[in-house]
């Protein structure tokens, strides 16, 4: 369970895009960031969040924000979804889940009596300086995208 409440600094991170570049959360400061968590590329609640943020984000961007997707895929998987849907925000790779570990959202699972570690579908949106202006874990795909677009306004 995330810890990390509004007004927190959103723990730091360094990460590969699906383009194989290297980014950090610093690199952002100055901008405000929609940090989402999701569980798997090209899967039917993943694909909603996705284009959801697909759809808005022109409006996210003219509020000085970007998007940037996190799940532990590989760049190669995230390059295909990023392709297929024409995502215009970076996709991030976590696949030693560390980021999702430091903000609380690598939890375990289950499924149809199955436990397992994986991301819980959740977002945080971070101001200009670095600190947590809204923390939303446990989301559903569609709330996702209004409220970090509320939490925006």
């Amino acid at each position: 369970m995330s810890n990390l409440g509004v007004g927190v600094m959103a723990p730091e991170f360094t990460a590969v895009t699906e383009s194989g570049e290297t980014v950090s959360l610093r690199d952002y400061r100055g901008k405000r960031v929609v940090l989402y968590f999701y569980p798997k590329d090209d899967t039917p609640g993943c694909t909603t969040q996705a284009c959801g943020f697909r759809d808005n984000y022109p409006v996210i961007e003219e509020k000085n924000a970007v998007v940037l997707g996190v799940s532990p895929d590989s760049a190669k998987s995230h390059q295909k979804f990023k392709t297929k849907f024409n995502l215009p925000f970076t996709l991030l790779v976590d696949e030693d889940h560390a980021i999702a570990e430091a903000y609380g959202v690598w939890v375990e699972k289950s499924m149809y009596g199955k436990k397992y570690m994986g991301i819980e579908r959740s977002h945080f949106v971070i101001d200009e300086e670095g600190r947590i202006v809204e923390a939303k874990v446990k989301v559903k795909p569609e709330e996702s995208v209004a409220s970090a677009l509320a939490a925006l306004e």
